[in-house]
């Protein structure tokens, strides 16, 4: 184990080095540039998109799902134990300023990942079963010349290696996390029981993820809608309450928030005294819980109900922001208003976002967040086994799928043991790794994007002098 984390410690210090940060700050800049700025410009039209049809039950066609299908599956991978555990790493390890810089990025994120859904609307292919297929690996294969293809078949390996880490394994240790916090709360057990309870809860994960994900792209769609609009409203009403119990505090944590951005040997007291590091884990966290600049997200998009890449887009902006800019942030408000001790320096997780409830609303709330807790994870879980199958599908064909979900799945029981700071560097070591290709990509299509953003712009005026 120990030469896994030098060599990954090794990898990772590379892949989210001062390179891949002005990679993904000049690619969110550009997009920003070619689309004028579309994020903010078109927001209130993004939320009217998609917030104004969210209970849309229109009937899709064969193979695809609603556009709000689609976007529920996308967040579904996207606001899960990232929001929760993974905030609470950033600030651990980098400090409340870890928070801001999570902030820029996701503004910057907004239109890199409009740009991700517009390509994968606009480059998708339907497969051997009739579904329609996209993300990075198709809008590279399909929009750029066959000298760039490469990128495509690495996006999609480097994938397939990405979805048990993020997708699985830091889900599943999250779950184990939440419920043993719960039980430990009200009654002492032994290590032998804690361990056949791990692997218990592993084990039953491991069963659901195979019912649903066999099911297919209907199945998990049907889920997810089900299920991403509970969960992020029973989390939003806790948290607010955290927040409104300890309003005195807001002002204060958004004030160490601000100047541990620039100074965290300020605020730290000395524990995280590099900037560099608080804008590290702001970053890689950040894409990390909304995955833009990874273009995952994409692949479910894809296979969206709609002829208009840009009408989906819009589904991109509101998935960034929901997630980074109100989930992410009251997680950490809740941490930051709530009194809770906080180990600068050292690996922190789900377990540190719960402390915060619970030193607001007692050990009971524990049950809750377990619940609220595992619902997320469960949720990240199926929606990167759908980005897993898309992959293995692009490299391999249809015939692998099946195999290749019996490892995901079992994955789940690997996960539920192993050791939470090891589990989230691997994550985002392969999260940086993704997200290479995929930003290669959208600065050669920037073109392509804006193309897109016009015909829709005069589209829309056309539109407006008709009526």
């Amino acid at each position: 184990m120990e030469w896994l984390v030098k060599a990954n410690t090794a990898v990772n210090n590379f892949v989210w080095g001062v390179p891949a940060m002005i990679c993904i700050v000049v690619v969110g800049i550009l997009i920003a540039v070619v689309t004028k700025g579309i994020q903010f410009r078109k927001f209130g039209t993004a939320m009217k998109t998609t917030l104004g049809r969210m209970f849309d039950k229109k009937q899709t066609k064969e193979g695809t799902v609603t556009p709000f299908q689609a976007v529920c599956t996308a967040l579904a991978a996207t606001v899960g134990t990232g929001n929760i555990a993974g905030v609470a790493g950033a600030i651990a390890i980098g400090g409340p300023g870890a928070v801001f810089w999570m902030w820029i990025s996701a503004l910057l994120g907004m239109g890199t990942k409009f740009a991700e859904v517009v390509l994968s609307i606009r480059f998708r292919e339907k497969n051997a079963h009739g579904d329609y297929v996209g993300g990075p690996m198709y809008f590279i294969k399909n929009g750029l010349s066959k000298k760039w293809h490469f990128l495509a078949y690495a996006y999609a390996a480097l994938g397939i290696l990405a979805v048990f880490g993020t997708g699985s394994a830091t889900q599943v240790n999250t779950v184990v996390t939440a419920v043993t916090s719960a039980v430990t709360s009200f009654t002492t057990v032994s290590d032998g029981v804690m361990l056949g309870l791990k692997i218990g809860i592993g084990c039953v994960i491991c069963a659901l993820v195979l019912l649903i994900l066999l099911g297919g792209l209907k199945r998990i769609g049907n889920v997810t809608e089900r299920l991403i609009p509970f969960m992020a409203l029973l989390y939003i009403v806790l948290s607010l309450g955290v927040i409104c119990v300890n309003i005195k505090a807001v002002p204060t944590a958004f004030a160490q928030i601000f100047e541990a951005a620039f100074s965290p040997l300020a605020i730290t007291g000395g524990l995280v005294g590099s900037m560099f590091m608080s804008v590290k884990k702001g970053v890689s966290r950040g894409i990390f819980s909304n995955e833009a600049g990874l273009g995952t997200g994409s692949i479910a998009h894809a296979a969206a109900d709609t002829e208009s890449p840009v009408h989906q887009g819009f589904y991109g902006i509101f998935e960034v922001f929901m997630d980074t800019i109100v989930i992410c942030t009251m997680t950490a408000l809740v941490i930051l208003t709530s009194g809770v001790t906080i180990g600068y320096g050292s690996a922190a997780g789900a377990e540190l976002t719960i402390a915060g409830f619970v030193n607001t609303y007692g050990s009971w709330v524990t049950v809750i967040t377990a619940v609220a807790m595992c619902c997320f994870a469960f949720s990240t879980t199926l929606g990167w086994g759908l980005y897993g199958v898309r992959c293995v599908e692009f490299l391999f064909g249809s015939k692998w799928n099946k195999i290749f979900l019996v490892l995901y799945a079992l994955v789940s029981i690997v996960g539920a043991t192993l050791n939470v700071g090891i589990v989230w560097d691997l994550a985002d070591t392969f999260n940086g790794l993704m997200a290479i290709p995929n930003l290669i990509a959208l600065f050669l299509l920037a073109g392509t994007v804006a193309a897109e953003v016009k015909k829709y712009t005069q589209k829309d005026k056309e539109l407006s002098l008709s009526e």
